[in-house]
């Protein structure tokens, strides 16, 4: 993706099956879960720069010695210096007291993170908060080991300022209105709870206060916490936790809109956001990765025994697209697939911008997370090249000659590397003017591959802001002076905000409204502009089940080609003197490449929770007030 659009949060749970002894043996190390839970960090780097943390429990510690270890970082490469700090600890220790080395009882009882249960989170922010504050896992800490409560995850919530208040009607002052810090404290109201009635009920049968809690985490209900807890929420999630005395685990969204993957087999359980990363860090096949369904729980408990429990009733599956299109890493053996067919299918379309001149075209992609669509695209234009070579055969078969043949069959697509990112190229001038020239070179060029009379196709994951596109990758094209310049998305236009996770929840940075609002400006369709705004106001004080998206009737005198070819425009400057055209792919085939994923509401409108359209129409609300701020 050209546009500077953040990534999703990436979640890692670890729990080990067999004691540290055998992996020392297995595999050469106790610190084995720690390399693991490395990996399944750094493999989810793609989803989160802005901060990393790590979390630990040991099981069955003494009183008094150290069984939570947390580790949080904001740093420029969080994750390195998270395991930097880690590693640092341990090698202290180990220099420090050499007769720990063949040892891992000791190990466990000394040294920092070597423990059974494993956290791990890697953080984007929305909203440009980056203090260590925000960064995950966060921990509820209690003197009762059950009441020890770390919490991770992948989410949003669209409703959080209602269960804000239902944290205060309970008596409780919380320290600020963010979905992380709400969810903690209501999950752990409801542990509190849930500690406080066994403990009484296990003294009634006449245990001592001592012996009643190692019975607190042998009937500990842990999914019963999380139904109570979850009852209202309405948004994506992905929710990870682990119980001081041990029990964990990870809570799915009831419409399975932020992914979670699963491996369980003798030795380790191990939840992620991403399938690939599980494989590649447990070296297992694809088939051994589950995905946990939309609504329901992985519960590991200390035993190391893994339950399912149903917790929300499932909505619609709505699997977020974007996961396929962009956010996940592409080596996912479907995902891969599905990338390309995104190619593929969007190649009608781009014949049609090119006038069919698949001779005089040149094909290419921008950034590099675009080539797999590419390769998708250019199977299309070959299958295009092959039927047109067929045809031209069957139309000269009565005098084909020798020459003709090889002149037919000659016909070649034309594809080149077109732009290559500079990376050490900062836009250190603040001054717009001079900065803007700055950003036009970030990309360097291929010269000398095309003609005058060539199209040049560029395609793109999918294009949001189009800030890149106008202030960097058109001008830079257009100096390889093309016929014509056709940048193609291999998305859909993306038109309304996302609320469930991703980086986009201002109406006006997106440019498929931009070009919208201007058209209706154009053709003096100002008064449909203050009717959306004006329905919208109506609807403020409605419950979240009755209120319609009218955000839609912005878009719905135009088409899709409509809205395209005004985006072309303004993504081109006065400076440009190629002609410039977009195009997007269809919603349609947009589900045809990626069937398991339907979740679409950033492109249709159509969000898959009661929450999505209060926020669709405060985000045109704070558009059309000049209110910059978060609509949810």
């Amino acid at each position: 993706m050209s546009d500077a659009l953040k990534h999703e949060c990436g979640i890692a749970l670890l729990r080990l099956k067999k004691p540290l002894s055998y992996y020392k043996e297995k595999y050469g190390s106790a610190f084995y879960p720690i390399q693991k839970m490395y990996l399944l960090l750094e493999k989810q780097h793609n989803r989160g720069q802005d901060g990393a943390g790590l979390a630990s429990i040991k099981l069955d510690m003494e009183p008094g010695e150290r069984y939570i270890s947390r580790v949080r970082s904001n740093q420029s490469q969080p994750i390195q210096d998270i395991f930097q700090q880690i590693n640092g600890r341990i090698n202290k220790e180990l220099l420090e007291h050499p007769e720990y080395v063949d040892d891992v009882d000791m190990q466990k009882k000394n040294i920092p993170f070597l423990g059974e249960v494993f956290l791990g989170h890697v953080r984007y922010g929305t909203f440009g908060k980056n203090n260590i504050e925000s960064v995950h896992p966060f921990l509820r800490q209690n003197n009762w080991m059950h009441r020890n409560l770390i919490l991770a995850g992948n989410f949003n919530l669209t409703n959080v300022r209602e269960l804000f208040q239902d944290l205060v009607a309970l008596g409780q002052h919380p320290k600020e209105m963010s979905d992380t810090i709400t969810i903690m404290e209501k999950i752990g109201h409801f542990l509190d709870d849930e500690v406080s009635d066994l403990y009484y009920n296990i003294k009634s049968e006449g245990y001592s206060k001592k012996a009643a809690s190692p019975k607190i985490g042998e009937r500990l209900d842990v999914a019963r916490i999380l139904k109570r807890a979850s009852k209202n929420w309405d948004g994506g999630f992905a929710m990870a936790g682990m119980i001081g005395h041990g029990d964990s685990f990870v809570l799915r969204d009831p419409a399975g809109i932020r992914p979670v993957y699963f491996l369980d087999n003798e030795e380790v359980t191990v939840v992620a956001s991403e399938r690939p990363v599980i494989q590649t860090a447990f070296n297992v096949d694809f088939k051994d990765i589950q995905e946990l369904k939309p609504g329901s729980a992985i519960i590991i408990r200390k035993d190391a025994s893994v339950h399912f429990s149903q917790i929300l009733e499932p909505l619609p599956l709505r699997a977020c697209s974007f996961e396929r299109v962009y956010f996940s890493r592409g080596n996912d053996a479907e995902i891969y697939q599905e990338r390309k067919d995104l190619g593929k299918l969007i190649f009608p379309q781009i014949l049609k911008a090119i006038d069919n001149d698949t001779d005089n075209s040149v094909f290419s992609y921008i950034p590099n997370t675009s080539e797999t669509s590419f390769f998708g695209m250019v199977e299309g234009a070959q299958d295009y090249l092959n039927q047109r070579k067929i045809a031209d055969i069957l139309a000269n078969k009565e005098s084909l000659s020798e020459d003709k043949l090889k002149e037919i069959l000659s016909v070649k697509l034309r594809t080149e590397k077109i732009a290559v990112k500079d990376a050490k190229l900062r836009t250190f001038i603040t001054d717009d003017s001079s900065r803007d020239d700055l950003v036009a070179h970030v990309y360097d060029v291929t010269y000398g591959v095309i003609k005058p009379s060539d199209n040049l196709v560029i395609i793109d994951d999918s294009i949001v802001r189009g800030t890149t596109l106008k202030k960097s990758i058109i001008r830079m094209l257009d100096r390889l002076n093309p016929k014509q310049i056709v940048v193609v998305s291999a998305a859909p236009q993306v038109r309304y905000p996302d609320c469930y996770g991703i980086d986009m929840a201002k109406l006006e940075g997106l440019i498929a409204f931009q070009a919208a609002i201007e058209l209706l400006k154009e053709r003096n369709m100002h008064q449909v502009i203050e009717q959306v705004y004006a329905k919208s106001k109506l609807q403020e004080d409605l419950a979240d089940k009755d209120i319609i998206n009218y955000v839609e009737e912005i878009y719905a005198p135009f088409t899709v080609e409509e809205i395209s070819d005004k985006i072309a425009q303004m993504v081109t400057d006065q400076y440009v003197k190629s002609n410039v055209k977009v195009v997007f792919q269809d919603v349609k085939n947009l589900h045809i490449a990626c069937p398991k994923n339907l979740g679409d509401w950033y492109f249709t409108g159509n969000y898959p929770t009661i929450g999505g359209n209060r926020v669709v129409n405060r985000a045109f609300i704070n558009y059309y007030e000049g209110r910059d701020e978060k609509p949810y």
